[in-house]
């Protein structure tokens, strides 16, 4: 898939945020990246041949200080090939990317992996991810 088709899906995904939440992105920036370094799968504790999707890298709004003001944007980076390679069609990179968006934004909230993730399993339990 060529990059800007990818781009444009992570764009929709970013689009179907609530509004509640795409209000609260401020000072961020979301790029997409081919692959993710080998560095950084090494400083994220992921393992060889594992697979890591994306990645916010900043300060959350909960620890945020006005000093913060002036501060460089964070970053969250979405991957296209981990999700190609996980994807079996359209329709589920679709779903995959939106998941994704979702997570990252999360820890951009404040949330810690712990609560994204239980996050996450209401969003299932409750039907909210697209099918």
């Amino acid at each position: 898939m060529r990059a800007s088709e990818f781009e444009s899906i992570v764009e929709q995904a970013l689009a179907n945020i609530p509004e509640e939440f795409r209000a609260r992105l401020d000072n961020v920036s979301i790029t997409v990246e081919d692959e993710p370094t080998p560095a950084t799968l090494e400083a994220r504790g992921v393992a060889l041949g594992g697979t890591l999707l994306g990645l916010y890298e900043g300060r959350p709004l909960t620890v945020r200080s006005s000093f913060d003001t002036f501060s460089l944007p964070d970053r969250i980076t979405i991957f296209q090939g981990p999700h190609e390679r996980l994807a079996r069609n359209r329709e589920h990179l679709e779903r995959l990317v939106e998941q994704t968006v979702w997570h990252e934004i999360a820890h951009y909230l404040g949330m810690d992996e712990d609560h994204v993730r239980a996050a996450e399993r209401t969003r299932h339990a409750h039907h909210l991810w697209p099918h």
